[in-house]
């Protein structure tokens, strides 16, 4: 398509998800970071139900957001590793999300993440129109921008005030508290997905981490176990008491 003829369609109706290209068919950079954005997802999906009742929200993952249009229209998008958007609808008229087309929605994304491939510079760019770090802070304006280096095993978290982006210090716990969500972002050691590695992750304000479903099924499996076993140590409590009674001559049963 030319700059003319994208221009005078433009003229005549800003172009929406379905009109604009999904992808920028470049390859994700590791295979990492599809776990990353799932582990993300899956493990603060229950605070954004109890938050969002009505489902007005969604999430990106290695999704576009369109903030100004270009010939070719994939060069005026930013695609960031995951990020959440309060009060807009999941899906539009009945439709899976392509991207995020900001001149048709207006609200910005309340938190954007950056996973950081190569040595950072990228998500710290600056650059006037073309750098990640200056098209967040002066364009898409996302109340919490982080970026995330697995190699450093270390978060950078900045909160939009005053129309830039100030740096948000790490709490007693290490973690980087988001107070309109009532949760934390820090770092967790483990295995996920067969990689042992320091994974992003959420905590609720009293430190106690945000589980995905596996995780809380093993949990309930291992309490179960757990009251199983106490009860087992309490029955051969009581039948090694019953022994003793029978053998002082009383019984149990009738005492």
């Amino acid at each position: 398509m030319t700059s003319t003829s994208f221009s005078a369609e433009v003229g005549a109706a800003f172009p929406d998800h379905t009109q604009l290209p999904d992808s920028d068919g470049t390859f994700v950079k590791n295979f990492q970071e599809h776990p990353q954005s799932i582990l993300l997802t899956e493990s603060i999906w229950a605070t954004l139900q109890a938050l969002h009742p009505e489902g007005d929200f969604c999430i990106g993952q290695d999704s576009g957001i369109y903030w100004r249009i270009t010939d070719p229209p994939e060069r005026g998008a930013e695609a960031p590793d995951w990020f959440y958007v309060p009060h807009v609808p999941a899906t539009l008229d009945g439709q899976p999300r392509r991207s995020y087309v900001l001149w048709r929605e207006h609200i910005a994304p309340l938190v954007l993440l950056e996973f950081v491939s190569g040595d950072g510079s990228e998500e710290r760019d600056k650059t006037p129109w073309t750098g990640k770090f200056w098209v967040y802070e002066q364009v898409i304006r996302p109340a919490f921008y982080g970026i995330y280096e697995v190699k450093k095993a270390s978060i950078e978290l900045y909160h939009y005030v005053e129309n830039q982006f100030q740096r948000v210090p790490a709490g007693d716990r290490g973690h980087y508290p988001i107070p309109q969500l009532g949760i934390e972002l820090g770092i967790w050691h483990g295995t996920y997905q067969n990689m042992e590695l320091p994974w992003l992750r959420w905590w609720d304000l009293n430190g106690n981490l945000l589980l995905m479903g596996e995780e809380r099924a093993n949990q309930e499996t291992e309490r179960a176990n757990q009251e199983t076993e106490r009860a087992n140590q309490e029955a051969q409590r009581a039948d090694r008491l019953a022994a003793k009674l029978r053998e002082l001559g009383i019984d149990p049963e009738n005492p």
